[in-house]
């Protein structure tokens, strides 16, 4: 499947689980990412703490102040077929980024077959090009194989909300780092987890 733009919605400002759940959806290649910032998301929700989030990938970081050069860095990088994705921060909904702006990021990110990511924070999903739109939010970890005092895989709750390419649906997804891979398991509408704690379910390598 060729690569597109697809748009993240964390459920609060300041939760990292879109970064997580982004970094373990992309190909897994050694090719650097490019990573751009807005000042707002840079101030109210921080830099991405890549120590943590255990990528040993280059990681391309730019600080821009607007949106509008958001979206031009964005696009500019995605003319660089070298890059192994392309993912920018833009907090709420400035008027540049309408319609017209998303189209030209997912027609550039289809062209270069580069994996492109929004992460929209404070925002709301209005009208878009975007082929998939994400609501992420961060759950507790799974339990530790070996310590029940530890944390174990990151979980998060997942909900595409709106696909041209996928049906539409809610999972838990989990990072299983000894196989480098997403599983995507069904959720319950009471918001616990299916039989076998959510373990086991569709995998997505990305």
């Amino acid at each position: 499947m060729t690569h597109t733009l697809s748009e993240a919605f964390p459920d609060t400002v300041a939760d990292a689980a879109a970064v997580g759940f982004i970094l373990a959806r992309l190909p897994r290649t050694r090719a650097p990412i490019l990573w751009v910032q807005d000042r707002l998301s840079r101030k109210e929700a921080g830099r991405p703490c890549l120590a943590g989030v255990g990528t040993s990938r280059p990681i391309i970081m730019v600080d821009l102040s607007r949106a509008v050069d958001v979206l031009w860095a964005m696009e500019d990088g995605l003319r660089c077929r070298a890059l192994g994705a392309v993912i920018g921060e833009i907090w709420g909904d400035p008027p540049a980024l309408d319609f017209t702006a998303t189209k030209r990021l997912a027609l550039r990110s289809e062209a270069a077959d580069v994996p492109c990511w929004l992460i929209r924070r404070a925002a709301s999903p209005d009208l878009s090009a975007a082929r998939d739109r994400w609501r992420i939010a961060s759950l507790p970890s799974a339990p530790h194989p070996h310590d029940a005092g530890s944390p174990g895989a990151p979980r998060w709750s997942v909900n595409l909300f709106r696909s041209r390419r996928s049906k539409p649906g809610q999972w838990v997804a989990s990072y299983d780092r000894a196989a480098d891979r997403l599983d995507l398991a069904a959720a319950v509408c009471d918001g616990t987890l299916e039989a076998g704690d959510g373990t086991a379910g569709q995998r997505a390598a990305g």
